[in-house]
């Protein structure tokens, strides 16, 4: 079973502060959450991040397939960085790092994921077929929502 690393990387032109806010409140996650994911918060994002918070939410990772998925805010260090990990849900381990720093002219944010699938040999076949891909959908969906949001970083 393989432990696989999934990165992504973007510069958005808006201040540290803001960035921290709007990202570390967990409402905001549907925003930049594809639509088609039927992404929806049961409970737990009532304030802002905080360590220990649990947040138990329903999404369609494929078309058709819903699912709860209940992570935990496990670190947050104040306009730096916070992590999330599954509890329970669609993947065997679910680590994800949030990391802000201030630029010049905004704020790069870069996460960095670490994952395992269930299903032995299955999942890694899944994962070459189309999970990967999924995430890479999820991100740029992101990245593009951020854009709209917060204009395009020019340097």
């Amino acid at each position: 079973m393989s432990l696989y690393q999934f990165q992504a990387k973007q510069n958005v032109p808006i201040s540290l502060e803001r960035a921290w806010d709007f990202l570390s409140d967990p409402k905001n996650l549907k925003i930049i959450t594809p639509p088609e994911m039927g992404f929806h918060i049961l409970s737990g994002a009532d304030r802002p991040m905080y360590p220990g918070q649990i947040i138990h939410y329903l999404v369609s990772p494929l078309k058709g397939v819903k699912t709860q998925w209940v992570t935990e805010i496990t670190h947050v260090v104040d306009k730096q960085f916070f992590v999330d990990e599954q509890r329970f849900g669609p993947y065997k381990f679910w680590h994800h790092k949030h990391f802000l720093k201030s630029i010049e002219g905004g704020v790069v944010m870069e996460d960095i994921v670490h994952y395992k699938l269930p299903m032995g040999f299955v999942g890694t076949i899944a994962h070459g077929l189309f999970v990967r891909k999924k995430l890479e959908t999820i991100f740029e969906f992101r990245r593009n929502k951020l854009i709209e949001l917060f204009g395009d970083f020019k340097q």
